[in-house]
């Protein structure tokens, strides 16, 4: 057999399985209760709005274009609903600054190509999306923990940077309900992270795929919409905001979007152009159909039903969690992250905890860029009814109280 190891680039060593992608494989086994995969409840789809949008369109002389290439940029009357809708919450754009993505994935894949060069150094939270994380690794990047509390200057992350042999690129984080912990960015946190991307002149990915899934608490503007309000237009400002329509009405189609200043959206166009011409020219036309018939009544229904799992999460989690185990308290989104005692392992937990009470959850250790932080674990709350939560946070409140007892 041939090696293909010493053929392949170097930065093909990076690529890692996504732990995550290989746990969806258990919601397959019916005695599994998972709190693995970050993934929307299929029964919750609006799928008879989707039949009924695509059977418009067979039934229309738009399916020629329906099937046909399309442009890069994307379908123009989805990007004009877009534009509409972050107009809501202060993104002030055009839909020439809205470019369709084949889901926000790809997004931050061409984020990395067009910004890192290897040894560039990416500001990441600690910890991340593991999905950021694997994007952005093959362009050979280092990275840096994003801190917003004020310990770290300019020059901190400029020096360490320039040891690593390249310079900081951009700050990537989810401002809202982030995956994996849930948490949410405060005002003076945004506008810290504005005003250090403005010193270190560089750019601010914001990973939006949770803006719709708030559940109570008060709406904080996102980082762009702070940005533009201070730099007086869209054109001005260096965050790229990326959204997605997979947590609220279908991943299986594929469909994101980058807003951006026009520079941007120039070299995201070209880069698409080279990669795969364009995203789905009928799936961008059947969201367009189905957003602008009843987004906003399909964001409310997944609302009421994820905030009381969400509420049934915390709630077994305060029932039947060791004490010394902590975890946070989400506002919106689809996940709860809770940190074990230290020196306790998540992935050797989860091996026992699928032998054993037959729950699955995410290692945390997968989310930090550095590999650390073992006694850490992300669930998720979306997929799981209230009485599968309640079963599977006592199984597991069982499992972890024996685990620490046995290391006492």
């Amino acid at each position: 057999m041939l090696d293909w190891e010493h053929i392949f680039a170097t930065r093909s060593g990076r690529m890692r399985a996504s732990e995550i992608r290989e746990l969806l494989k258990l919601l397959d086994q019916p005695d599994i209760i998972s709190f693995a995969g970050g993934i929307p409840d299929p029964a919750l789809f609006p799928d008879v709005a989707f039949k009924d949008a695509y059977s418009d369109i067979f039934s229309s002389a738009q399916v020629g274009s329906a099937l046909q290439y399309s442009v890069s940029e994307g379908y123009k009357p989805l990007r004009e609903w877009i534009a509409r809708d972050v107009a809501k919450i202060g993104i002030d754009c055009t839909p020439d600054n809205v470019f369709i993505t084949s889901g926000s994935q790809q997004a931050l894949d061409y984020l990395g190509k067009l910004f890192l060069s290897p040894k560039d150094t990416a500001l990441v939270t600690w910890p991340t999306y593991l999905g950021a994380l694997s994007a952005f690794n093959a362009y050979e990047p280092n990275y840096d923990q994003l801190s917003l509390n004020g310990n770290r200057t300019p020059d901190a992350y400029r020096d360490t940077a320039a040891k690593a042999g390249g310079s900081v690129k951009f700050a990537y984080l989810s401002a809202d309900f982030s995956n994996p912990t849930g948490e949410t960015i405060d005002l003076t946190g945004r506008e810290k992270l504005l005003a250090l991307a403005d010193e270190l002149d560089i750019a601010i990915l914001e990973d939006a795929a949770y803006q719709h899934l708030r559940y109570d608490g008060q709406a904080i503007p996102p980082i762009m919409a702070l940005d533009i309000a201070r730099k007086g237009g869209i054109e001005n400002t260096r965050t790229i905001y990326s959204g997605s329509f997979s947590k609220t009405l279908a991943p299986g189609l594929r469909v994101g979007f980058v807003v951006a200043a026009m520079p941007v959206i120039r070299k995201l166009v070209l880069m698409k152009q080279a990669a795969d011409l364009h995203s789905s020219t009928i799936n961008q036309i059947a969201i367009e159909h189905v957003a602008s018939r009843g987004f906003d009544a399909q964001v409310a229904k997944i609302r009421a039903v994820y905030s009381k799992r969400r509420d049934a999460m915390l709630a077994a989690l305060d029932k039947y969690m060791p004490k010394n185990a902590t975890w946070t308290r989400p506002e919106g989104g689809m996940f709860v992250w809770v940190t074990l005692p230290e020196g306790m392992d998540g992935a050797e937990l989860l091996a026992k905890s699928i032998a054993t009470e037959k729950v699955a959850f995410v290692p945390g250790k997968a989310f930090y860029a550095d590999g650390s932080n073992a006694n850490t674990l992300r669930m998720s709350f979306s997929c799981a009814d209230e009485a599968m939560i309640d079963e599977g946070i006592k199984r597991l409140g069982r499992l972890i109280s024996n685990a620490i007892r046995a290391a006492a």
